[in-house]
């Protein structure tokens, strides 16, 4: 009796795994064994890395909010709390690019937000 191969179904299973490892070298792009490990290891560093990408960008902009608000003659700290006080919106992202593209803007920001204190 002929063994049973599972047939369209399970090769579509596998061609799907094995097209995720494109790229991938030596037999991880060749052998289903191999292929499924590295691409379920990369799927979850995938999904992880999303979230640390965010984490990681807001520490970037923090820092160079920081740096341009000491060169305008006060900290992160001071700066944000002010422009919470002013009802002044602007996210970090904002003020990170606006401290690198115009630094004259941001400090009338800088300005602003000094204002009630």
């Amino acid at each position: 009796m002929p063994r049973v191969t599972r047939g369209f179904k399970a090769r579509r299973r596998r061609n799907k795994v094995l097209s995720l490892a494109k790229g991938y070298r030596g037999g991880k792009h060749r052998l289903f064994k191999s292929a499924v490990e590295a691409v379920d290891r990369a799927l979850c560093y995938a999904y992880r890395d999303r979230r640390v990408k965010k984490r990681e960008f807001r520490q970037l902009w923090i820092a160079r909010i920081n740096a341009a608000a000491k060169q305008n003659g006060t900290n992160y700290s001071r700066l944000i709390s002010g422009l919470a006080q002013n009802s002044i919106e602007l996210d970090r992202k904002v003020l990170s690019n606006l401290a690198i593209v115009d630094p004259s803007a941001f400090a009338a920001v800088v300005k602003a937000a000094n204002q009630a204190n």
